[in-house]
């Protein structure tokens, strides 16, 4: 079966403002299967996010070839959903109006619009809130807002660019469950870049660890965890730090080159 994702010896370079070039991904590859969910980790710098934008058709590579479900990738196509890490809502749109958003886009009715972004934000929580506004939300029922924004178009890919690092430690974990419980109602495809390690293995079938920049793939692990999960418990499970320790033994030492860049580029 092909892969729903396919990136092979994929490199983009950019203009810097001095006029050079910066090379952020150099010759990688990575397949991600029909509905995968997969993870990216790798130090900052590393070329994940950019990953996410070659994906989407944000960005063309410089070099090498973007595919997803066997076509090559130009613009970006409307069978892709993405959750930044930035809230992504209009703020002069109420919960109900932002939901609906994506479907009148589309070409639906305002009446049809506005019943399922309903039924969608009763599957993400938020029964009740349909007439407030963004700001006055807390971060975890904006992020709510945002995947509801997103899942409501029925993707068959989602990017998600580290959705829940500015949350704090309960209410991600609690976005974490509901995300995986939105997914196992989908066949979509995601792949989720994250800082978080513990976070990478407790979500996703498979990680990737990317290099130091210029990234490419250092190392690629099945994660074989029973499903569904929950978040919280299934890092207590023996396998769970069995896979963290074999993963980590990777990303440690890019981790460490990172730093010395970091610190020479800070002393310089």
């Amino acid at each position: 079966m092909a892969p729903a994702i396919e990136l092979r010896g994929v490199t983009k370079r950019f203009l810097t403002p001095h006029g050079g070039i910066y090379t952020a991904i150099r010759e990688l590859s990575l397949e991600v299967a029909a509905g995968e969910f997969c993870a990216l980790v790798g130090p900052t710098g590393s070329g994940k996010s950019t990953t996410l934008a070659l994906i989407s058709g944000l960005e063309p590579p410089s070099e090498g070839e973007v595919e997803v479900f066997g076509k090559p990738v130009h613009g970006v196509g409307s069978n892709i959903g993405y959750v930044f890490q930035a809230d992504a809502v209009f703020p002069w749109k109420s919960v109900l109006d932002n939901v609906a958003a994506g479907p009148r886009y589309r070409g639906a009715s305002g009446r049809e619009a506005r019943e399922r972004a309903q039924d969608w934000i009763k599957r993400v929580g938020l029964a009740g809130f349909e007439d407030r506004y963004p700001h006055q939300l807390s971060g975890g029922m904006r992020k709510r807002v945002a995947l509801a924004q997103t899942l409501i178009n029925s993707p068959e890919v989602l990017l998600m660019d580290e959705p829940f690092s500015a949350l704090d430690v309960q209410t991600r974990s609690l976005m974490e469950n509901e995300l995986l419980e939105l997914w196992a109602a989908s066949s979509a495809t995601v792949v989720f870049v994250t800082h978080d390690l513990e976070e990478a293995i407790a979500l996703a079938d498979r990680v990737f660890v990317l290099t130091a920049g210029p990234a490419t793939v250092k190392g690629n692990y099945k994660v074989d965890l029973p499903r569904p999960r929950n978040v919280s418990e299934i890092r207590f499970q023996p396998r769970f730090a069995e896979i963290y320790e074999e993963i980590w033994s990777d990303l440690r030492d890019e981790v460490l080159v990172s730093y010395e860049r970091q610190k020479r580029s800070g002393a310089a």
